[in-house]
């Protein structure tokens, strides 16, 4: 199972630089996870200073 990351993403970038295999890119208005690129690692998840990045 893959992560996603919900409304309410604050655009910091940090989920994009822990990211081991550069599935996260940003978006307009939130960054984005490529859930064929996910390997479910949840690096992201430790990162993410308002908590919106959870298993999809």
């Amino acid at each position: 199972m893959t992560h996603v990351i919900a409304d309410g993403c604050i655009m910091c970038g940090a989920c994009e630089a822990e990211c081991p295999v550069d599935a996260i890119s940003e978006g307009d208005t939130q960054y984005n996870i490529d859930p064929d690129t996910c390997i479910d690692c949840a690096a992201c998840v430790a990162v993410c200073p308002v908590d919106v990045i959870s298993q999809a």
